[in-house]
């Protein structure tokens, strides 16, 4: 198992895997992240960045439910109109 942070990267075992981790070095083992390191942060301004992008994801599941409840399908003659005009073939 590997110990990666930024450039550095120690091969490392089972019993130094705490110490690495509370270092705040990423666990990898077969090319996959065992464990991330402590006392990540997220810089502010990606922060926010997702905030906007939660909240614009937000206004359009709003808008998309409101359009599907303003278009209802049609009423039951109107059905029947559509379903006699498309009755003819061509050249009718």
């Amino acid at each position: 198992m590997k110990a990666v942070k930024g450039n550095k990267e120690y091969t490392i075992d089972e019993t130094q895997k705490k110490q690495y981790q509370d270092a705040g070095f990423d666990i990898m083992g077969d090319g996959e992240v065992i464990a991330y390191g402590r006392g990540k942060t997220v810089p502010y301004d990606d922060h926010m960045k997702a905030v906007k992008e939660i909240e614009r994801l937000r206004e359009m599941i709003a808008e998309l439910r409101e359009a599907g409840k303003e278009t209802e399908p049609p009423s039951e003659p109107e059905k029947e109109t559509v379903k006699k005009a498309g009755a003819k073939k061509a050249g009718e």
